[in-house]
């Protein structure tokens, strides 16, 4: 995976939308404050969505995408509803065991809202396939891809109003990552489901012996 060719291209998607995204972006952080965090699942599922349809169509985000995948809301909830649990008791019993579980989960689960809503699978599916993309060798792209998403977006936490340019950046390299796994995946089964090609059958070749003794 050339990462510095993602990072630009992310940025590059930023800049040229950037009215737009920063638009969507503050107005994502508007509904998850006034909504107590319970539209942040699913709001981030329609960001992500919407910023994929930027990379596909070219096409300027627009704020009613974030409400485009409300029917994904309560499997979504449940499950960062469980990982934010997990979460916290990890870091309540003690501080490693909490950065485990955030990394495993970031790790393991980094696909599953591009495959919920660009594939439409369920919850379960998704995950077992986000974490099938997520060992897909080389392991070692995934990983570091993972930790330039994670960095980002601690850095625009970290700074105010930074996380209206981190956020879709990172957003750009995760859907990025999403994609060009998804064409490695397709080239795969493209090759396995294509038969060999059979070769032909040796023609018996003539021997002295075939040929008719002379008087």
């Amino acid at each position: 995976m050339d990462f510095k060719k993602l990072i630009v291209t992310s940025w590059q998607n930023t800049l040229q939308f950037i009215g737009p995204i920063l638009l969507l972006t503050f107005v994502q952080l508007l509904v998850i404050v006034f909504s107590l965090g319970i539209l942040a699942p699913v709001t981030t599922a329609g960001y992500i969505d919407s910023l994929l349809r930027v990379i596909r169509e070219q096409r300027p985000p627009e704020v009613k995408d974030l409400f485009s995948q409300m029917g994904l809301f309560l499997p979504l909830f449940g499950f960062f509803l469980l990982a934010a649990l997990a979460a916290f008791i990890g870091f309540s019993l003690l501080v490693l065991p909490g950065f485990l579980v955030v990394g495993f989960v970031a790790f393991a689960a980094f696909y599953l809202i591009p495959l919920m809503t660009d594939r439409g699978l369920g919850l379960f599916d998704a995950l077992r396939k986000s974490w099938d993309m997520a060992l897909r060798p080389p392991v070692t792209d995934h990983l570091i891809i993972t930790i330039i998403y994670v960095a980002i977006m601690s850095l625009g936490s970290s700074l105010p109003f930074a996380f209206l340019i981190t956020q879709p950046m990172a957003t750009f390299i995760m859907v990025g990552a999403y994609l060009e796994r998804d064409e490695q995946e397709s080239e795969t089964e493209k090759e396995v489901a294509e038969p060999e090609p059979q070769s032909a059958p040796a023609e018996p070749s003539s021997s002295v012996s075939d040929s008719k003794p002379t008087a």
